[in-house]
Order: structure tokens, then sequence, then C-alpha cells
């Protein structure tokens, strides 16, 4: 249990990063004072007098030689919930488990202190739930994070208490030596021998970010978010040290990549969070993707409470990718049928799944093919399409598919041909 304590006072605490992010005149020039000037010595005060959370003793990851051949994921679990979606990830017997986002609420009812009272007790509350501990000792996890377990909805680089919300995250799930050495919590590993390595890489979407641009002020809320792209070539979503580590990740040998991103990359379906609202930002991330050392490429994310799997050729990738979108584990807010309406989408395949679920990638290395699907509450599929990751190049509509003995099949989407199977959905 934590240590009672007073806090600070919540006008004052949600005053501070406004306070810190203001010039001070020193001298004739405008100094910019960033928030750690300020509150290191408030921290310094505060370690020892409350208790960090730690998450419930956990799996090892699998040896850096071992095959992946199953990976699960899933995103938004709320830790007052029901948490019946663990049983159903481990009867998917995963090698590993990626929790990638919103792994706790904890800005739910935060008074604004800067011990962020209510981030420690969320995840102080999901490690008391029996279902979560028995997933932790039987399957390894691997995690990242979004907004509301970084500090608050939608937040940012902008957010003055990040230090700390990185401390607390990084004691919970017990991060690397490597992950606590640098700001944000981006990490990359790799599993496999041969040609059968897949690399994870873990961005971190939420500690270097700029702020996006909002619409302009209207009566009425816009339907589907409500940011607009910004083309100002100063806003970052990673920052300039997570990019260069990215590029140095992206020349490691690999068989098979798999890009996890909070929220989503490839959608210009609505305007809420996305890679989208940074064109200039995504359209880097793309070239960098192309330009990547001989692989196979699968992006995967979440945020949305609904998922989905998108395809899309951008023009400065210079090839077909695919995301698997997979929110949320137990906080769902519509149903498919209304989510579907609701948001068009070209480059997504499939409906737009609103009930809880989760993401489950099954790697066939002799094929190389992936397996994409949404699961149910009840395991069950909800969304599923075969991916190969040395897919056929783009062809012709005049050609008919399966004119050659051997080739993969293919179906038509969006004037283009691209890899399916039988159990591609309807």
């Amino acid at each position: 249990m934590m240590t009672k304590r007073k806090p600070l006072s919540a006008s004052m605490a949600v005053a501070l990063p406004l306070l810190f992010a203001a010039p001070v005149a020193a001298q004739d020039n405008d100094v910019t004072v960033g928030a750690d000037a300020f509150l290191a010595g408030y921290y310094e005060a505060l370690d020892g007098q409350v208790s960090m959370p730690l998450a419930p003793p956990g799996a090892p990851l699998p040896s850096t030689a071992a095959t992946i051949q199953r990976i699960a994921f899933g995103s938004c679990n709320h830790q007052s919930r029901s948490q019946h979606m663990w049983a159903q990830i481990e009867a998917t017997n995963p090698d590993l488990f990626l929790l990638i986002g919103d792994n706790v609420y904890g800005d739910t009812n935060w008074s604004g202190d800067a011990a962020l009272s209510t981030l420690r007790a969320a995840y102080d509350e999901q490690s008391s739930h029996d279902e979560f501990q028995q997933f932790r000792a039987r399957v390894p996890m691997m995690t990242s994070w979004d907004d509301h377990d970084f500090g608050f909805n939608d937040g940012g680089a902008e957010f003055a208490l990040k230090g700390f919300a990185e401390d607390i995250y990084e004691t919970y799930w017990g991060s690397s030596a490597e992950v606590r050495s640098r700001p944000g919590i981006y990490e990359s590993r790799t599993f496999g021998q041969g040609d059968r390595r897949v690399q994870l890489i873990m961005l971190d979407t939420r500690f270097f970010r700029s702020e996006f641009e909002r619409m302009p002020y209207t009566e009425e809320r816009p339907p589907l978010g409500p940011y607009t792209p910004s083309e100002d070539a100063s806003k970052t979503m990673l920052g300039g040290a997570q990019w260069a580590w990215l590029q140095q990740e992206l020349a490691k040998p690999a068989d098979l990549r798999i890009l996890v991103s909070s929220i989503q990359v490839l959608t210009d379906a609505h305007d809420y969070e996305s890679w989208e609202q940074l064109p200039l930002e995504r359209a880097k991330l793309y070239e960098m993707l192309g330009a990547r050392a001989e692989s196979g490429l699968l992006m995967l994310s979440g945020d949305r409470h609904s998922g989905g799997i998108y395809t899309d050729v951008p023009m400065a990738g210079g090839e077909q990718m695919w995301e698997l979108t997979s929110s949320s584990l137990n906080l769902a807010f519509s149903t498919t049928e209304r989510n579907t309406a609701r948001e068009p989408d070209p480059k997504r395949v499939t409906d737009f799944i609103a009930e809880e679920n989760f993401g489950l990638v099954e790697i066939d290395w002799d094929a190389e093919t992936v397996r994409l699907s949404l699961r149910g509450a009840e395991g069950e599929v909800r969304a599923e399409q075969v991916v190969f990751w040395n897919a056929p190049p783009v062809v012709d509509e005049a050609e008919a598919p399966g004119d050659s003995p051997g080739d993969a099949p293919l179906i038509m989407r969006d004037d283009r041909m691209i890899p399916g199977g039988e159990n591609e959905p309807q």
C-alpha cells in the first residue's frame, strides 16, 4: 500500500505546467525554464515517502534464440473493469504478449497533484487482480504506454510531470537498464536465429511528441475528433534521439519486423490522435521503413477502442504496408455496426470491431506469411487476414489472379491486387 502523504494542492499543481513553460527574463534575454528544474527538489523529497507500484512477478521473456510463432497484443485495459480477457488471451498460447498502451487509466479522477497519486493507485489496483497475476506468471510480456498511463488524455511532451510518470512506468514494469538509461520508454528486441528472426520495435509516441493542432472552435464537437493535420516542420512525433535510434534499429538484421505504435499509423479516416496529424513525420517514418535492411514489415497499434486491419501503399514508403489495430481489452464504447458506418475507411479491409478484442499475429516461417486476427471476448475470430511479407508486386487489373501455377491467392481492393486467402473477411 502507498504511504499516506499530503499532495500538492490541485490548484497549484495544475498551474505548474503553465508556470514552468513561461519565459523567465534574465539579462534582457528570454530563457525558457523546464519543469524539471523546479520539480527536482520536490521529487527528491518525495522519494521514500510514497511506495511505487510493482507489477506481479512475470514470466521471463523467451530466449533471444527462440523461434517466435505467435504474438498476442492488446490495449486499453481499465484497472476497475472486468479482467476476463486475460484467460482468453492465454488460451491462444502466445509466445509473447504485447500490452501497448492505456494499460491502466491513471488519469481518472486525477486532482492534478504532482505525486500522480491516481496513476500509482491505478497500477496498484491492476496488480491486485488474480486474473492478471496468473497471466503475468505464465505469459511473457513486453509493454509500451499511451496517454492514460503516461499522464493525461492526449498528452505529449508538454506534460510537465512526464519524468515522474516515466519513473512510475519503469518501476512498475521492471524496465531494462537500457530503457532506464534514457528519456522515454522505447525499446527493441530480436528473437530467433537463422532465417527466423523477428524484431519487435516498441515506439514511444508520448514522451517527445509535439502538441497536435486543434480545429477552430465550433459549438458542435467534431464527430470524428478535434485535431487537424499540421505541416509545421518543427513538430515531432518521436523526438530526435528516438528517430536516430529507430534508424539504427531498422539497419539491424531481421527477417520480419513488427513496429508497435500506440496510435494508428496508416489511416486518414478520423481526426483523433494518429500519425496523420503530423504528416511530415509520417512521411519520414514511411521513408525510413522503406529504407530498412531487407525484411518483412508489420505494424501494430491500439488506442481507438475499436479494432481493424488496414493496408496502404504510401508513396513515401514505396511498398504495401499492413497494420493491425486492437482495442480495447475491457472498455468498449459502441457496436461494430455503428462503428463501421460512422467511420468509413478505404484503407481498412475489415469491419471496425467495437466490442472487446485482442490481436493475434501467427507467423508461418516456411510460407513467409502472417495471419492477422482480432479475437473477441470469448476468443472467437472477429476479423482475419493472411499477409505475405514478401508479397507479389502490384499487378494490373487485367491480370487474373492465379494465372500462374502456385501463385498466392489475391483479391482486388481499392484498384490494386493484394494477398488474400480463404478466410478473407467479406
